[in-house]
């Protein structure tokens, strides 16, 4: 055998190794991406479970379908599944978790609520892509990771809505909040929580600049709408917006300032005093803004505004900063009398 024969033989012999190396790789591939979508769908299936059975609803085929946005003829195959690993039980046609599943859907809601506390104050994304985000990542970490981001963010309680985080236990803490819609008029509160689902009535909460932890009255209500002042602004949302967002009363330790308002709202040859942050100013905008001294009791006045009036130069302790309205929005005043500016 001559050797162009031989060179041939060993081309033809490497092009078949790489081909079966190449077809082995998209197979273990294309077995893991299946893989991950079942436990992806599984996980997605437990969590909403739980949310139904913590609402005092009930979960079937029909509203998992809709809730899911899946074929019901996707979710049967998966129902079948997940009753054999234990996870669910059914009963006529309702689902119920089983503490197993439960147990799975609580963490996986521990991971989405942690992850979305890791992006309000870790990152600069916009509070509308922290859900989207979330749920992406939830189905990714570990158990490992999971105590990593816990331990990361201080082991918090809370996420950036509001809602509280289940411990790595499966320990929730217990909340009594009070939709708008039914909160006693003229009676000072704070907002606890702001759902983010449907994103389209979330959307048009954060375009109000409505935050966690502000300070409210509800000045009227009836069925076609409800009036609150909050931070020197009133604002009107219908009930079905309204009822995205719960209040508490304020504690003993809480005092309500009847004079509060956004720096955002300071008009010129104006003087406010800082009564303080918005704890929605997290990460560098809120260390930019107390290393410039922006202070509970710092006296402030606009400097310099542009045309749009965004952004604006306030004078704070003998120093001109630039702020955006978004971020001077975040920071509460007082503003002054001219018997009070001395």
């Amino acid at each position: 055998m001559n050797q162009a024969a031989i060179n041939l033989i060993v081309f033809a012999a490497l092009v078949a190794i790489i081909w079966l190396v190449s077809k082995l790789i998209l197979s273990r591939n294309i077995l893991h991406s299946k893989e991950q979508k079942h436990k992806t769908l599984t996980e997605d299936i437990l969590k909403q479970l739980f949310h139904v059975q913590q609402s005092n609803r009930i979960a079937t085929i029909s509203n998992l379908s809709g809730a899911l946005k899946i074929r019901k003829a996707k979710i049967l195959p998966m129902v079948v599944q997940m009753t054999k690993a234990g996870l669910i039980e059914t009963v006529d046609d309702t689902i119920l978790l089983t503490e197993e599943g439960k147990a799975y859907g609580l963490k996986i809601i521990r991971i989405h609520r942690l992850w979305e506390k890791y992006l309000a104050e870790k990152t600069g994304y916009k509070a509308a892509e922290w859900h989207y985000l979330a749920e992406k990542m939830e189905h990714q970490l570990n158990e490992k990771e999971i105590l990593e981001l816990s331990d990361t963010l201080g082991n918090p309680l809370f996420d950036p809505h509001g809602d509280p985080i289940p411990t790595q236990e499966g320990d929730i803490a217990p909340v009594e909040w009070i939709p708008l819609p039914t909160y006693p008029l003229n009676m000072p509160g704070k907002i606890a929580h702001i759902e983010d689902e449907p994103g389209v009535i979330y959307q048009q909460i954060l375009a109000k600049r409505i935050l966690v932890g502000s300070h409210i009255k509800v000045i009227s209500s009836n069925k076609n709408e409800i009036i609150i002042s909050s931070e020197g602004q009133k604002h009107i949302f219908s009930p079905i917006v309204a009822a995205n967002i719960s209040i508490v009363p304020l504690s003993k330790n809480e005092a309500y300032e009847e004079r509060a308002e956004r720096l955002s709202s300071l008009q010129e040859n104006q003087w406010a005093e800082v009564l303080g942050i918005s704890k929605e100013c997290r990460g560098a905008n809120r260390r930019r803004l107390l290393d410039l001294g922006i202070l509970q009791g710092t006296k402030i006045k606009v400097d310099l505004a542009s045309p749009l009036r965004d952004p604006i130069a306030y004078r704070v302790r003998n120093t001109s900063i630039a702020l955006r309205n978004s971020l001077a929005d975040l920071i509460l005043i007082k503003k002054l009398n001219a018997d009070e500016n001395t």
